[in-house]
């Protein structure tokens, strides 16, 4: 189901209640680019780690705007034996809903649009038909400037009202007019005392003037006439704005009051639009599968949310509090046992082997009223599609391991032990030794002994460090920048030899990798101890903002990924971030099974976010 502004308010209700009965819910997002810098390579460096990763993305890709997000809700029905799915397609613009709204600036990808255009994406629908959206910041500025419009009113709304009530907390404020706008404003109370005393006309309407001199009005008529009086701003059919003052007694002046303050609240509600949808699936704790979802939950968070913190553990703390419970099936289907069946982890490519054996494709049916998709047809990059067959791998991948269980079972439930393993990991696309970012705690620290980093002239190509390793054999080149790189040995006894051979060359520097992250750890513990005053409070703010996640750890649970070779990579994959280029390598790391949030997990969490 297509869902632009132009339905949006009909169909939120629809969109809770399906929320709310999901036993699951798939969700993906389209972007309008990648990155704003770095290649894909950099961005994607394979000896990253989950910090630079973070840091990477959150500098160089959250300038971009997810304008489609893919919603699809999956109910077991125990009478059909199969889902039924209601699948929504949200197109996403951040579009003013009045002059003191955010007038928000996003970057745009050419090849990311390309790409989308020939996907067959409809642009019109996210532009001239997008729903509008803040985030949890901007709701509440607008909500503050709302209570200060009532007794500052500054006329910016397209209809704006100023009420004088004798209860009012606050005294009149005497107007500050400057000296060439007196003439104007003492014409203004002339023709205001005049109306008064005029016992047969009701309504004074005054000549255009601009948005300025309206606030002046509203100013001195709350100072001059705080009784008696409605005053309002209107907009003509050809955008013309006029003042208009009614005459009211006590029981008019109340109605309008109450009148005004719930076309206020309709009209910020209005405003806040689709971060609405993601406010109820965080609300629900179900359980959110995504395909590669890394940039799906930070577009998602900072988009609708939040800024991002700096911190990684900040941003895990976060996520968690906005989604406590999620799965990634591009980490799920890289693991045992799916690794030894799975030669591909592209959604697509995935979607098309587990219909076939040893996997049985699970029974679907679209609920009444909304459209089913064909997978044989696919709409891929449709993000209300991709999240329709993300939820089909999942059930595929988790009915299979079912088949594992004695006794076996043919359907397994999300709250089941056999998949709780992968809850809250997030892939790490082509890191080869860090499969995943752990939100529930520790990540993994591989010791990379057999990595080297090497700076050099930036006129130096891959052919010269090749040259230069060319004794210690086979070797991999990933490059950080246009004068460093790390390379990778077959064989760790080398790394030493390397290190002294090249301790008096001038041209280019290597040490190995541990002692380039103490280096690098060393100078970014001195430039905040340099810049920061309040780095001891800083650091005691840390640890405040970690929601208590030690009280998660309880079922200890493990997940096996193994090496994947590496394969060429297809134009469409490297338009797009989201595609696969490599697949991890094993690693063995406990894992916890997330629990829904609590009462005080609540509260921490509004805490951070409001």
């Amino acid at each position: 189901m297509d869902i632009t502004w132009s339905n949006f308010k009909k169909q939120l209700p629809v969109v809770c209640q399906a929320i709310a009965e999901a036993d699951f819910l798939a969700i993906d997002g389209e972007f309008s680019g990648i990155s704003d810098g770095p290649s894909f390579t950099t961005l994607t460096n394979s000896l990253d780690t989950p910090e630079e990763r973070y840091e990477k993305l959150k500098a160089h890709s959250m300038e971009f705007l997810l304008f489609q997000f893919g919603l699809c809700t999956f109910k077991y029905d125990d009478v059909k034996a199969k889902y039924i799915i209601k699948s929504f397609n949200f197109y996403i613009f951040p579009r003013p809903f009045n002059r003191n709204s955010p007038d928000k600036k996003f970057v745009c990808q050419s090849s990311s649009i390309d790409f989308l255009a020939n996907q067959g994406f409809d642009f019109n629908k996210v532009f001239r038909d997008g729903i509008p959206y803040l985030n949890q910041e901007e709701e509440r500025l607008l909500r503050d400037q709302q209570e200060e419009k009532r007794y500052h009113t500054n006329g910016a709304s397209t209809t704006c009202y100023m009420y004088i009530s004798p209860d009012a907390s606050r005294a009149p404020v005497v107007p500050v007019i400057p000296d060439d706008q007196k003439d104007f404003i003492d014409k203004i109370v002339e023709s205001v005392d005049e109306f008064l005393k005029d016992e047969e006309k009701k309504v004074l309407q005054l000549e255009p003037c601009t948005g300025y001199q309206r606030k002046l009005i509203y100013q001195t008529m709350n100072w001059k006439f705080p009784r008696g009086t409605h005053v309002e701003t209107v907009e003509s059919p050809n955008n013309e704005r006029r003042m208009i003052i009614t005459k009211v007694d006590e029981d008019e002046r109340k109605n309008k009051e109450i009148q005004k303050k719930v076309k206020e609240q309709e009209d910020l509600n209005n405003a806040v639009g689709f971060s609405r949808v993601i406010q109820a699936i965080s609300s629900s704790s179900k359980l959110v599968v995504g395909h590669n979802m890394m940039l799906d939950i930070m577009h998602t968070i900072h988009q609708f949310y939040c800024q991002l913190p700096n911190d990684l553990e900040e941003f895990k703390s976060l996520t968690n509090c906005v989604f406590p419970r999620v799965l990634d099936t591009k980490l799920m289907a890289s693991t045992q046992p799916f690794k030894a069946i799975i030669s591909h982890t592209v959604l697509a490519e995935l979607e098309k082997r587990l219909q076939m054996p040893p996997f049985n494709p699970p029974k679907v049916e679209s609920a009444e009223g909304f459209p089913s998709y064909d997978t044989a047809v696919g709409q891929l990059h449709e993000a209300g599609y991709d999240a329709y067959i993300t939820g089909l791998c999942f059930i595929t991948m988790a009915d299979y391991l079912g088949s594992f269980l004695s006794p076996p079972q043919t359907h397994v439930s999300v709250q089941s032990d056999v998949i709780s393993p992968f809850f809250n990991k997030l892939f790490l696309m082509r890191i080869t030794d860090i499969p995943y970012l752990n939100l529930d705690g520790p990540d993994l620290l591989p010791t990379r002994d057999n990595v080297l980093h090497v700076t050099f002239p930036k006129e130096w190509k891959a052919s010269d460090l090749y040259q230069l390793f060319s004794a210690f054999g086979k070797i991999q080149v990933s490059w950080i920048d246009d004068t460093s790189a790390f390379v990778t040995l077959t064989q760790t006894d080398q790394v030493q030899i390397a290190v002294n051979i090249s301790r008096f060359a001038e041209s280019y520097c290597v040490q190995k990798y541990a002692e380039y992250v103490a280096k690098k750890d060393r100078q970014s513990l001195s430039k905040r101890k340099r810049t920061d005053d309040g780095w001891m409070d800083f650091e005691r703010k840390r640890t405040k903002t970690q929601y208590n996640l030690d009280q998660t750890f309880s079922t200890k649970k493990s997940i096996n990924s193994v090496e994947e070779e590496p394969r060429p990579v297809s134009p469409e994959e490297s338009e797009v971030l989201k595609e696969d280029t490599a697949s991890p390598t094993a690693s063995d790391a406990a894992e916890s099974s997330k629990r829904p949030k609590t009462e005080t997990d609540q509260a921490e969490c509004s805490k951070h976010l409001l």
